[in-house]
């Protein structure tokens, strides 16, 4: 069986080593904010949201969290953003995704101050990703993705990877931090229509599953020994349990793991870092401009 890559303990590395950080920040008189607008009664998006207002709170940071209803327009989200844009006690800002439909989420994206983009979506910070600038934010759950192979001493320079997916919030971003400069890998970016996927993915040091398919990685698609990462969080039928369903990734787990030599499970693996990222990127934002 695989060795598995824990999350949650992963996350709370991360969070001991920014208990350290911020001690020292409020030590100086400054604490770390981050605001968070919901917009909508999303169940999902809600218990997202309150996951990330508790940890702020844990940690000790300033915590916004801005619940707007579902009839908002476009022109008042702008203007809340605009408010939080200016508000010095705010070091980082995320729009909980995904907005109703009257909302342009990309224009709201773009109303971000790049340099309060925690999320690391806005252009400026995408393209900082992809010259290898290291003063620009990278999405959380890439970043986390990254964290989890280095703590799994996953050798990552020269290794073939194959990130599965290309959406910009794991896909396109895992690559281009993969490709960096410091990582080195050499990386295949696949999806659901790429030829002889099977092929591909067998070819492969790492996968890194995105894709958002419950269990659509199977044995097949693994070689002996390679390590997979699995993003993907996915509702399935269960009657067996309490809730009515239970939540797998997009790789199957129980087969897939008798094949490969490290594996994160979902839940447990890449889900606890995405938050404990978000936070980390908060603090390097107030580091940005308190320092």
């Amino acid at each position: 069986m695989a060795t598995l890559i824990d999350g949650r303990a992963v996350a709370e590395k991360v969070y001991a080593e920014l208990r350290g950080e911020i001690a020292g920040m409020k030590s100086r008189g400054i604490t770390p904010g981050l605001a968070v607008v919901l917009v909508g009664d999303n169940p999902a998006s809600r218990a997202y949201v309150r996951s990330k207002d508790k940890m702020c709170r844990d940690l000790g940071l300033h915590s916004v969290k801005l619940e707007l209803p579902a009839s908002t327009t476009q022109e008042e989200l702008i203007k809340r953003v605009d408010e939080l844009n200016r508000d010095a006690a705010i070091h980082g800002i995320l729009v909980q995704s995904p907005p109703p439909k009257q909302i342009d989420e990309a224009a709201i994206v773009r109303a971000l101050d790049p340099r309060k983009d925690v999320d690391g979506f806005h252009p400026a910070n995408v393209a900082k990703l992809a010259m290898g600038d290291e003063s620009g934010f990278v999405p959380c759950t890439p970043l986390g993705c990254l964290r989890l192979l280095r703590e799994a001493a996953v050798e990552l320079s020269g290794a073939d990877v194959v990130v599965l997916g290309r959406s910009m919030i794991v896909g396109k971003p895992m690559a281009l931090l993969l490709m960096n400069k410091g990582v080195d890998a050499t990386v295949t970016v696949a999806h659901s229509r790429t030829r002889n996927l099977p092929e591909v993915t067998r070819r492969a040091d790492v996968i890194i599953a995105a894709i958002g398919r419950p269990h659509f990685v199977k044995s097949d698609h693994v070689r002996e020994g390679a390590v997979v990462i699995d993003v993907g969080i996915n509702r399935v039928n269960d009657p067996t349990s309490e809730r009515g369903y239970k939540l797998v990734g997009d790789v199957d787990f129980d087969a897939v793991s008798k094949k490969a030599s490290a594996i994160t499970p979902v839940p447990g693996g890449v889900g606890p870092m995405t938050i404990a990222m978000l936070m980390a990127n908060t603090i390097k934002a107030c580091r940005a401009v308190t320092s």
